[in-house]
């Protein structure tokens, strides 16, 4: 490919509709596998809890992430916005937060739609579905970023309509007394270590800001993307949970028979109701794998507008900031990303590559929200077709509550945050290091 500049250029294509989709697919696995590892750190109350204030973090933060992404309709989304308001070098450690966060979060899904295709066919090990999925809906994305995001609409609104069909089938069944039992069995400590697993039901929605600049009208339709999908989202939470939990207690969506943790929470609790054998029980395992894809694939391809960005301001192989010339979209960036991918969950511990991605996502929230008010200091008549309201407080109650949350992650995670700094340091030493080379 040739580094033009004619190939440094994305295709806008996206409508409103297609943003929404996107925002809500991201988002969407989140329902269907992993949250339920918090159920076993803080019981249904802590669970319930730390869902409560990551709710509150993120209606806040997404106020202000709108703001910046219709401001700034830049591919990078935080390593755009950190490098204008706090410069070159706080800019590059926000968007290798930002890498971290959407190329590790594909891998731990990737395990979940594996333990959900193994379900139908054991004969087939998990890990070889998790790696086609990798290789299918890397190719989809390469292939053009509308027909990427129409199968994101698509195979979204059946994973919600499996939510929905699942809340219909429990609801009948859930009991104060189930939703209560054990509440809190390892004390108000639990809220804190479910805090991560809270943040995995809407991790993923920044990834909408990262395509701007493949929006037909970023300045507009971003704002109704990002409020659109995250109502829809807080609404799905809500029923998934008490659908869930309210059934047989949370140690029913948590442990198998064998006594190990479940990837798939959601059959798990409804196979109490009405056996393995149903066409209801199947339906939600089908619509579940839905749901999965709808966030692995969406999150690809935010993580190859990600990586491309970085590649395209040279923090990264120039290569990787290049677009393919026919089909307009970062196809190299797409393919390492897959590669890493792969490596990462090759390592089968997709409870600690959550941790991880949710480290990166705090990470962002925070810059996102010192970027709010950094620039509406320092670049008073920016335009800016939305504005976050009761500003200053939406940013710092976003900031505060990152804050509160990072600290809960890291003292519950200790060995996972020193690895998740320890690359955040390497990276800035190297960066770092090639700049003063650079510079001679």
């Amino acid at each position: 490919m040739s580094d033009s500049t004619n190939n440094t250029h994305l295709e806008a294509s996206l409508t409103p509709t297609l943003l929404w989709g996107l925002g809500v697919g991201y988002v969407i696995s989140g329902m269907y596998f992993g949250w339920n590892f918090g159920l076993e750190k803080g019981g249904s109350l802590g669970m319930a809890l730390a869902t409560g204030l990551v709710v509150i973090m993120y209606v806040c933060f997404t106020f202000g992430y709108a703001e910046l992404s219709c401001a700034i309709p830049k591919a990078g989304g935080i390593f755009d916005y950190a490098t204008r308001a706090l410069g070159r070098d706080w800019g590059f450690v926000a968007g290798i937060a930002q890498v971290v966060e959407f190329v590790l979060a594909p891998p731990a899904i990737a395990v979940g739609i594996g333990a959900h295709v193994n379900l139908f066919f054991p004969e087939l090990p998990p890990t070889y579905a998790a790696i086609g999925a990798y290789i299918v809906f890397t190719s989809l994305n390469i292939i053009g970023v509308k027909l990427a995001a129409t199968f994101e609409l698509l195979i979204t609104f059946v994973a919600i309509a499996g939510l929905l069909l699942f809340a219909s089938i429990t609801f009948g069944a859930v009991s104060v007394q189930h939703l209560s039992h054990n509440a809190l069995p390892n004390g108000w400590s639990g809220v804190w270590a479910a805090i991560p697993f809270a943040i995995w039901f809407f991790l993923g929605i920044e990834g909408l800001a990262n395509a701007a600049e493949e929006s037909k009208n970023p300045q507009r339709d971003l704002t109704h993307g990002f409020g659109s999908a995250m109502f829809t989202l807080v609404i799905l939470c809500s029923i998934t949970f008490i659908g869930s939990v309210g059934i047989a207690g949370w140690e029913a969506v948590i442990y198998k028979a064998d006594g190990s943790s479940s990837d798939s929470p959601l059959p798990l609790a409804l196979a109490r109701l009405v056996g393995e054998s149903s066409i209801w029980y199947s339906a939600v395992i089908v619509t579940g794998l839905f749901g999965l894809v709808a966030s692995f694939h969406g999150l690809l391809m935010a993580a190859g507008r990600a990586t491309f960005e970085m590649g395209r301001v040279g923090h990264f192989p120039r290569i990787l900031g290049q677009i393919h010339p026919k089909l307009q979209t970062p196809a190299n960036a797409l393919l390492v990303n897959m590669l890493v991918g792969i490596i990462v969950l090759l390592s089968n511990t997709s409870a600690d590559i959550i941790v991880l991605s949710v480290l990166g996502a705090l990470t962002l929230y925070g810059f996102g929200s010192i970027c709010v008010l950094r620039l509406r200091q320092n670049e008073p008549h920016l335009p800016r077709p939305f504005r976050a309201p009761a500003y200053p407080y939406i940013p710092w109650c976003a900031f505060g509550l990152t804050l509160v949350s990072l600290i809960a992650v890291v003292v519950s995670n200790p060995l996972l945050a020193a690895y998740y700094v320890g690359t955040l340091v390497v990276s800035f030493t190297i960066y770092w290091a090639i700049s003063m080379y650079q510079k001679e």
